[in-house]
C-alpha cells in the first residue's frame, strides 16, 4: 500500500485503466493524486516513439498547469500565435487565458513527460499486456490479459477505463455501441525528408486532387500530410512510404525529393462516438469513447480533458466519498463535448474538398472570420475555453472553468490554478464571509477552504467577456465552477451545501 492507498481486499488495484497513451496516462496520475491504486496495461512492448498528434491547446494547456507540471511541456515545445479552423487562419486572445496560444510538441513527448510524472506518483504500468476479456459482477471486474507468458493473466479491479483507441477492445467487450459517419477520404502522414521542397513550410495546398501540408518541427524533417478526397483505404491496407510518396506525386505533382521517413501512419473523416461512455464498471475514454478527422488537432487534448473530468469523480466513488451515480455525471458532460467536436470537425472536412462549389464557400467563410464575434465563437470552440457543463445555478461562471485568477492571501500573492495542485475540490472564499466559511466545515476532509481576495475587480471570461469577480466559489478538481456567489447580496450557502453534496459527496455524520 502506498501512503494513503484506498486498497481493497481481494483486489489487485482499484482501477485498471487499459491503454498507455496521454488520455490513459493523465487518467492514471489524477487517480493517483487522490490516493486510489491504479494499474495501466498496455498492449505495446514500449512506447514507439511515434510523433503522431502534434499539439495542444489552451484548455489542455491550463489544465497541466493546474496540477504545476505546465513547465515540463513549455520546456520542449513551440508556442504557436494563430490557429485554423479547416486551414483558415484563427487569432487568439492573449486575454482570456494566461496560456492562449497552441504549443507545438508531439505526441511522443507528451507520453513521455506523462509517463515520468506517473512513475513519480507511483503508477504501475505493465507492457506487453492485452485486454481479451471482462466479467463484471456486484464488486469489480475481472480483466483478462493476454500477455507474452504462456499462461493468461487477470486483474481484479473496482473498476476498468478503456482509454485504448478507436477499436477499442474494452469498448467492443462491453457491447457499447459506436455509430457514426463512415469515412469518405484518405489521409496519409508521414515524418520525412523533403530536400526538394522550395518552401520552408507548405499549410493545406488545396489541389483539384485534395490537399497537402509539409510542416517543419524540428530541422531537417518535415511533417507530410495528403489527404485525397473520396478515396478510401481498405481497412487493412498497409500504409507505407511508397504509398505516402504516390499519394504526395498525385496531389502536389513532385514528392520534392521525398527520403528516409520515420514513420507512416494514416486517417480518414470517419466520425464515431460512444452511445454510452460508462456500462456498469467499465468507462470509456478518449478515442476509446469517440473519434474524428483530426482537423484543429482537437483529439489528443479532449481526451487529456475526458481524463481529468473522470479521473476525481472515480477517485471520489472508490474512496467511498462519493456515490456511484457520481459517475453518470462524467457522460452528461464529456459526450455533448465530443458531439460537438464531431459535429466541427465534419465541417472542417467539407470545406477543405477540392472543387469550385467548395472554394466559393471557403471564401465566403474566411470573409466571416474576419469578425471578431466569429473568430471568438472558432476559438472558443476549438480551444475548450467556453466549455459550461450543466451545473445547477444562475452565476455566469456556474459550469465554467474558472479563470486564474491573482489573488492575495495572509501566505501571500497566488493565483487560482495554484490552489488545485493537489486535485482536491476548493471552496475560496472571497470576501471573508463567515457563512460560506461555515457552511464548509462538514466537507473539510475533502474540500479545502482558502481565503482570499481577488486583485481584480473583474473577471474576464471566454464567451462572456468581462464580469464582476465573485464573492465566494466552489471549484471542482477539474477546474470548473460548481457554485458561485456574486458580490452583491448574501451568498446562498443552502445553495452551496447542496452543490458540496452534488459534487464531494454527502458530509460525514458525525
Amino acid at each position: 500500500m502506498r501512503g494513503n492507498d484506498v486498497g481493497h481486499t481481494g483486489m489487485d488495484a482499484d482501477v485498471v485503466i487499459a491503454g498507455a497513451g496521454p488520455t490513459g496516462l493523465m487518467l492514471a496520475c489524477e487517480l493517483r493524486l487522490a490516493g486510489v491504486d491504479v494499474v495501466v496495461v498496455e498492449r505495446l512492448a514500449e512506447r514507439t516513439g511515434e510523433s503522431r498528434a502534434g499539439g495542444m491547446h489552451s484548455r489542455t494547456l491550463e489544465v497541466l498547469d493546474q496540477r504545476g507540471i505546465l513547465d515540463r511541456f513549455l520546456a520542449i515545445g513551440e508556442l504557436q500565435p494563430v490557429g485554423h479552423f479547416s486551414g483558415l487562419y484563427l487569432e487568439f486572445d492573449e486575454f482570456e487565458s494566461r496560456h492562449p496560444y497552441p504549443l507545438m510538441i508531439l505526441q511522443s513527448d507528451i507520453e513521455r513527460l506523462l509517463e515520468e510524472w506517473a512513475a513519480e506518483l507511483g503508477v504501475r504500468v505493465r507492457r506487453s499486456s492485452e485486454v481479451s476479456g471482462i466479467r463484471q459482477d456486484g464488486s469489480g471486474v475481472t480483466v483478462e490479459l493476454r500477455t507474452e507468458e504462456a499462461t493468461p493473466a487477470t486483474l481484479r479491479a473496482r473498476y476498468l477505463v478503456g482509454c485504448d483507441g478507436g477499436r477499442s477492445t474494452v469498448r467492443k467487450l462491453s457491447g457499447i455501441d459506436f455509430p457514426g459517419t463512415e469515412a469518405t477520404m484518405t489521409a496519409l502522414i508521414g515524418d520525412v525528408e523533403l530536400p526538394d521542397l522550395p518552401e520552408d513550410y507548405v499549410w493545406v495546398r488545396r489541389t483539384p486532387g485534395g490537399d497537402y501540408s509539409a510542416i517543419a518541427f524540428e530541422p531537417g524533417w518535415h511533417r507530410v500530410i495528403t489527404s485525397e478526397f473520396d478515396r478510401v483505404a481498405d481497412r487493412d491496407e498497409t500504409p507505407t512510404f511508397e504509398r505516402l510518396r504516390e499519394s504526395l506525386v498525385r496531389v502536389a505533382g513532385t514528392d520534392f525529393g521525398m527520403r528516409n521517413p520515420r514513420w507512416v501512419s494514416r486517417f480518414n473523416d470517419a466520425a464515431r462516438q460512444a452511445a454510452r461512455y460508462r456500462q456498469g464498471r467499465v468507462l470509456l475514454a478518449g478515442d476509446a469513447a469517440h473519434i474524428h478527422f483530426p482537423a484543429g488537432g482537437q483529439g489528443l487534448n479532449m481526451g487529456v480533458q475526458d481524463a481529468v473530468n473522470l479521473g476525481w469523480k472515480l477517485a471520489s466513488v472508490v474512496r467511498g466519498q462519493a456515490p456511484e451515480s457520481l459517475l453518470d455525471s462524467y457522460h452528461a458532460e464529456r459526450h455533448p463535448v465530443a458531439e460537438r467536436v464531431l459535429h466541427n470537425t465534419r465541417a472542417q472536412s467539407a470545406l477543405v474538398r477540392p472543387g469550385p462549389q467548395t472554394d466559393a464557400l471557403r471564401d465566403v467563410f474566411s470573409s466571416l472570420m474576419v469578425f471578431d464575434d466569429v473568430n471568438r465563437y472558432l476559438r472558443g470552440m476549438l480551444t475548450a475555453l467556453d466549455i459550461r457543463y450543466p451545473v445547477d445555478g444562475s452565476h455566469p461562471l456556474a459550469g465554467r472553468r474558472v479563470p486564474d485568477a491573482d489573488l492575495k492571501t495572509a501566505d501571500g500573492a497566488t493565483r487560482v490554478y495554484e490552489l488545485l495542485h493537489a486535485g482536491r475540490p476548493v471552496l475560496l472564499n472571497l470576501r471573508d464571509s463567515t457563512e460560506v466559511a461555515a457552511a464548509v466545515a462538514g466537507w473539510a476532509d475533502r474540500v479545502g477552504l482558502v481565503e482570499a481576495q481577488s486583485e481584480d475587480d473583474h473577471w474576464l471570461v471566454p464567451a462572456l467577456g468581462e464580469i464582476p469577480a465573485p464573492a465566494a466559489l466552489l471549484i471542482r478538481p477539474d477546474g470548473h465552477v460548481a457554485w458561485a456567489a456574486a458580490t452583491d447580496g448574501t451568498p446562498d450557502t443552502s445553495a452551496l451545501r447542496t452543490a458540496l453534496a452534488t459534487w464531494c459527496g454527502p458530509a460525514p455524520r458525525g
